[in-house]
């Protein structure tokens, strides 16, 4: 058997975006995350196998004339500094005229620039695809960033930084970010981490299952932020950039104008041009129907998921947003209040009349009803992630709880959806998604806080309520195929849809990014890309939904720590689909309505990220990333 969990280490496990207060000695501790509380997922660098992690492009680098800080400026316009070379903020600084290049006898590529080491006249460096350093005024020549053909430090080399008193120590601005060299380009190491420069241009997935987000980078590239991970975005090819930037380039030369943006559902195609023209087709590019919105560029796209007639595009310039009920016959303008700056994103929620744009100014939402002509609401501004840093995209999950938000170079930040305090939902506890319930599950009913609640006729342990989220468990001794729902909230009834009531609707519990609740059996810590688990190690699994224990427990009370009820189902685990050895299945010692199972991971695995999942008398839990080594 392996540890109990402690209230360290479910601390630790969940430190995500569910909070269940405790009324008992063992607390269960989770952050809330409430209505604007924006979550950062992600850091800011991507793995591009180069001299250090890779950042977004950088203009410019130069010195502080006593050479006590550096200064960059991003491609967006962004200026940082830093005195200590690990932390960035904002500057005001104004960058420097470029230095002049320094003739030399030979350049060591066409195109370098050059640049004279002012504490050493022999010194020269030269750049452009790559660095190169001459310790002879530049009569021989040194390639220090080559490596098989290409460039440590990225594809090309904008500028480049000498300190004043040490010609060894150089900082390259590159299009892959920024890299410093203490020993003339012998070596080299990144300065991106911790500087707000990823390059996310939009939001192409969410996570799902074992699945993390994605991102589209510049050049038509890919990013994920895989879950478990805990240092970088890796490069991930994505099928949907691929596939619009080929539709792009076909309906360009079939439409005979500039497709900047394209989204297809079912039979219907949207296109819209650089010159404002927006192409709908509802038969596969058969016939169209053509209109202008006499403003810019287009965008982006969003297409109801029900009804392929309804869609909003997304203009560069006024009108900013516009919508169509017809499959494109007829636009009308529903930029309403919003500020006359570049839109660039849009999601929505039809069940929850709710529309969300990213804005120069930020995320603006409205609620609507978006299958009715007429102007849209009045837009009110969400309460920015980062302040005064444009939006360049935004998205709702597939159940409308989720908005997520990809800022200019500050990455991906996510919150409950403000929407969801206009309409409440009933959700599983472990990860946000509305599912059957079992006796003994925990269950959030996001955008409410509640003071009490009833399950069929009786009344249900309120374990925490929030003014964005409220955390219930149902009741063991409940019976029948579905279950009554209703609680009051200052006071209101609120009603909510009866819940289908299963004997196990299990779920393993998962952070906002699709990070899972594991934990190393023996050593207690959780497990991530950083710490995976071992080939013949157990991994404990925090779970919710398993259904009723024996003997039987009461609800709302914390599990024992010594020999905790059993679940009553018997409990299959699978990683990568193959069955594993399950060595317990029980409530959590010490908690509330979380369950744990253990599992032995294999002697011989494939190694690498995994998918596990759990099932008790068939009933399937949500399948999760897990780590494995030898």
């Amino acid at each position: 058997m392996g540890k109990n969990y402690t209230r360290a280490a479910i601390s630790v496990a969940c430190g995500a975006w569910l909070c269940i207060a405790s009324t008992l000695a063992f607390a269960q501790q989770q952050i809330v995350a409430g209505i604007e509380n924006w979550r950062q997922v992600g850091t800011f660098v991507v793995d591009r196998s180069l001299a250090g992690l890779a950042g977004g492009a950088v203009d410019r680098v130069w010195f502080s004339a006593d050479g006590l800080s550096l200064h960059i400026k991003t491609e967006s316009g962004l200026s940082f500094q830093t005195a200590d070379l690990e932390t960035w903020i904002s500057s005001e600084v104004a960058a420097p005229a470029k230095a002049p290049n320094v003739a030399v006898a030979n350049l060591p590529e066409t195109g370098a620039q050059t640049r004279i080491a002012p504490s050493d006249r022999f010194r020269v460096y030269a750049f452009n695809e790559f660095v190169y350093r001459s310790d002879d005024a530049g009569a021989n020549w040194e390639n220090t960033t080559i490596h098989r053909n290409d460039s440590l430090v990225g594809t090309h080399v904008n500028d480049l930084g000498i300190a004043p008193n040490n010609s060894d120590e150089i900082v390259v601005a590159t299009d892959a970010g920024v890299f410093r060299s203490a020993d003339g380009g012998a070596s080299w190491t990144s300065l991106n981490d911790g500087l707000p420069n990823l390059p996310a241009t939009r939001l192409l997935s969410l996570p799902a299952g074992q699945q993390g987000v994605r991102v589209a980078l510049p050049n038509d590239q890919a990013a994920e932020w895989a879950p478990g991970q805990r240092l970088a975005w890796t490069l991930s090819p994505s099928a949907v950039l691929q596939s619009e930037t080929g539709l792009r380039e076909t309906l360009t030369a079939l439409r005979g104008v500039e497709i900047t943006a394209v989204a297809t559902s079912g039979d219907f195609i949207y296109a819209g041009a650089r010159n404002g023209e927006l192409h709908v087709s509802p038969d596969s590019g058969v016939t169209w129907v053509v209109n202008t919105t006499g403003g810019g560029g287009v965008e982006r796209f969003w297409i109801d998921a029900q009804d392929a007639r309804i869609a909003i595009a997304i203009i560069s310039s006024a009108p900013h947003v516009v919508r169509t009920l017809n499959g494109g016959a007829f636009w009308d303008d529903a930029t309403g209040n919003l500020p006359d700056v570049p839109v660039h994103g849009v999601t929505a929620d039809r069940t929850s009349k709710a529309i969300y744009v990213a804005t120069d100014h930020g995320v603006y939402w409205s609620h609507t009803d978006l299958t009715s002509l007429g102007p849209a609401g009045g837009w009110t501004k969400l309460a920015d992630a980062v302040t005064n840093i444009k939006a360049m995209d935004v998205r709702l999950d597939a159940q409308g709880n989720q908005l997520w938000v990809a800022l200019d170079g500050y990455g991906v930040y996510s919150t409950l959806a403000p929407h969801r305090a206009l309409d409440p939902k009933v959700v599983s506890a472990a990860d946000m998604v509305a599912r059957a319930v079992a006796p003994g599950s925990l269950v959030s009913i996001l955008g409410a806080h509640v003071d009490s609640v009833r399950v069929g006729n009786a009344a249900a342990p309120l374990l925490a309520s929030a003014a964005s989220s409220s955390e219930v468990q149902i009741p063991f001794d409940v019976r029948g195929t579905s279950l009554a729902f209703s609680a009051i909230s200052l006071g209101n009834a609120l009603a909510f849809p009866a819940l289908t009531l299963a004997a196990a609707a299990p779920g393993i519990f998962v952070s906002a990014d699709g990070s899972p609740m594991l934990l190393d059996s023996d050593q207690g810590i959780m497990l991530d890309a950083m710490n995976p688990a071992h080939s013949g190690a157990r991994i404990q699994i925090l779970a919710t939904g398993l259904g009723r224990v024996t003997p039987d427990w009461p609800t709302g009370l914390a599990a024992p720590l010594n020999n905790p009820p059993r679940v009553n189902g018997t409990v299959h685990a699978y990683l990568d689909r193959a069955p594993i050895e399950v060595t317990r299945a029980t409530l959590a010692p010490g908690y509330v309505g979380f369950y744990l199972i253990e599992i032995t991971v294999p002697k011989i695995v494939n190694y690498g990220p995994a998918e596990l999942y759990f099932d008790v008398d068939g009933a399937q839990s949500n399948r999760v990333r897990v780590y494995i080594e030898p």
